[in-house]
């Protein structure tokens, strides 16, 4: 048997049709596929818009400058994420602030966010770690009662839904980004998404994604150089060349190859998530005689995506050792995620230490990913949970 990595794409001979049939059209880039992949989502999550870009990371960089983050603002996120959920503010000169983790389901505990909020905060980030969602009313009622923008960091979560609406109809929050890196629900091999209610924020977030340019007439400013004006019946029609700079934005653009596979693996979502949370469902079982470790739960509020599925050892000086079993054994496990505050740069930068995120601390020291992605099949399942028992019992 290969090697059981802890996730992998799904792609099938229909998704590699469909990227053929484009590479062979008139357009690989800035074509009708990117509208079609937005619409697309937009008609899965329930959202009024979708703005599609090059990397999950290049959704949070150009939402949080959307929100208006700026040198002083403050920005809440979880320290158990990866660094982009942090990174995105610093890009924006602001300051990303910590708030510890729920002990249940390692996302952003509400309680926490409270104490941390601040007349420079700006947004909260909460993070939906491993496809199971935050508390998003709890989320949205802070945010509301101190004038906050909240963007959803739904990297592990399309799919997902919580309280019957499903994760990126934006109904707690100002937007949301999705990530469509192979590991993830659905992949377009690098690829990102924002969704939002906000028609202003949608406007900006086109215009963010290439260069900060807009070709729409109505938006135009300088009107001497955008329009022509015709003597007869004293008209004005706009230059068909025309284009206006308005903000310093960026080549975030996604290309029409990786749209119509995310169009295909779109289609297929359902049955991808349906495939992960019975894996969960089959670990779940297979774990649950186990005493030497900690499993993770769904609450009843939600329906997770099951993006990783973990474990939390009760002994942590046995977490190398295990890891290494597993590796000996064919099993690729991995560790999400170190705490961001822990990471030397923003030790460096904000002399953040050890023992100020006990809940995020803990977890991580004992914390192990095992394989879970839809293709996996019984025999492997049924091999990782067999080399658990083996290893732990």
């Amino acid at each position: 048997m290969k090697p059981i990595p802890y996730s992998h794409q799904s792609i099938d001979s229909e998704d590699i049709k469909e990227v053929v049939k484009v590479l062979k059209s008139d357009w690989l880039t800035q074509g009708p596929k990117i509208k079609e992949f937005e619409d697309a989502l937009c008609k899965y999550t329930g959202a009024k818009y979708a703005v599609v870009v090059s990397s999950g990371t290049a959704a949070l960089h150009i939402a949080c400058l959307t929100a208006g983050i700026k040198k002083g603002d403050e920005v809440i996120t979880s320290p158990i994420t990866f660094v982009a959920s942090a990174n995105c503010v610093l890009y924006c000169q602001g300051k990303p602030i910590f708030a510890d983790i729920r002990e249940d389901t390692i996302n952003i505990d509400p309680e926490e966010i409270k104490k941390k909020v601040t007349k420079k905060t700006k947004a909260i980030i909460p993070v939906h770690f491993a496809g199971h969602p935050c508390d998003l009313k709890e989320i949205h009622k802070i945010a509301k009662e101190n004038r906050l923008i909240v963007i959803e960091d739904a990297a592990h979560a399309l799919g997902a839904e919580y309280k019957g609406s499903r994760i990126g109809s934006c109904k707690y929050s100002d937007m949301t980004i999705f990530s469509f890196h192979p590991v993830k629900s659905i992949t377009t091999g690098e690829g990102g998404a924002i969704m939002t209610n906000n028609k202003k924020f949608y406007e900006k977030l086109l215009m963010l994604r290439t260069h900060g340019i807009t070709k729409a007439p109505d938006r135009f400013i300088n009107r001497k150089l955008a329009f022509t004006r015709y003597a007869i019946r004293n008209t004005h029609k706009a230059n068909p060349w025309y284009y206006e700079m308005r903000w310093l934005g960026f080549n975030y653009r996604m290309t029409d190859f990786q749209c119509v596979l995310g169009i295909s693996q779109l289609k297929k979502l359902d049955k991808f998530i349906k495939q992960r949370r019975k894996i969960a469902a089959i670990y779940a079982e297979g774990l649950s005689k186990i005493n030497r470790i900690i499993l993770p739960e769904e609450k009843t509020y939600v329906k997770s995506s099951w993006h990783i599925y973990y474990i939390r050892l009760k002994n942590i000086a046995k977490r190398r050792i295990i890891f290494e079993k597993l590796q000996k054994a064919g099993i690729r496990p991995q560790v999400h995620y170190i705490p961001v505050h822990l990471q030397p740069y923003y030790k460096k930068k904000f002399g953040s230490k050890e023992g100020e995120y006990k809940n995020a601390e803990n977890y991580y020291k004992r914390a192990i990913t095992i394989p879970l992605y839809p293709e996996m099949g019984q025999d492997k399942i049924k091999f990782v949970i067999g080399a658990l028992k083996d290893i732990l019992n």
